[in-house]
């Protein structure tokens, strides 16, 4: 039966099953005015977030028009999961750490200027640690000329997955999602400096615990 683990036969399922999932919830969202008038000012963003508040980000881009492209990491996981957000509309790019993680921030420049799509990146992924933020983000945001715009998902009823590395948090069917957007910014122009990278990730956790 080991077909039956195989990505490529998981991924239907697992995408009719997010959709039946996530149409049970009920999304308050808060600052959608933020990306509204950034996008109509034909503005390139990245929508940052923390890994274990993910869940419902598809659905909601789904909601608001949002095409997205994302990262997703090289694993047999990974290629369970990219195969699952396509079949939901996000274009993704395969990369973990190192020189794969480049390439496919690469990856993604390339698909947000040829389709025009909005970037997410889980700033503390794929590994942690929780709740830091790494230098993904800033890199491409520097590199594409983007705004960075800050997002929490808030799921008061969740399910907590305690043992994993950044307690993802999967939200009971028929209760609240709440999304929660930060105003856009701009990383520095100069980024050669190390302590400048430090300081924006800094600014990058800040502006993420502010919208808690």
């Amino acid at each position: 039966m080991a077909f039956l683990f195989e990505p490529s036969k998981l991924a239907l399922p697992v995408s009719l099953l997010y959709a039946v999932w996530s149409r049970t919830l009920r999304y308050e969202i808060e600052g959608i005015e933020h990306l509204r008038e950034a996008r109509a000012q034909g503005q390139r963003l990245i929508v940052a977030l923390w890994h274990n508040e993910l869940f419902a980000l598809p659905a909601f881009g789904q909601r608001t028009g949002l095409r997205y492209v994302t990262v997703v990491s090289q694993s047999r996981d990974g290629e369970l999961l990219a195969r699952a957000l396509q079949r939901l509309g996000i274009k993704t790019a395969r990369g973990s750490s190192g020189a794969s993680g480049v390439r496919a921030l690469m990856g993604v420049q390339k698909i947000m200027r040829e389709e025009d799509r909005v970037a997410v990146v889980t700033v503390d992924g794929p590994r942690g640690p929780r709740h830091k933020a790494k230098d993904g983000a800033i890199y491409l945001a520097h590199k594409t000329g983007s705004l960075i715009v800050p997002l929490r998902v808030l799921t008061p009823r969740a399910y907590v997955f305690s043992h994993s590395w950044d307690r993802f948090r999967l939200p009971y069917p028929f209760t609240r999602s709440i999304i929660r957007i930060g105003e856009p910014y701009a990383v520095a122009q100069e980024l050669e400096d190390p302590r400048t990278i430090e300081a924006e990730k800094r600014r990058l956790e800040e502006r993420l615990g502010a919208l808690a």
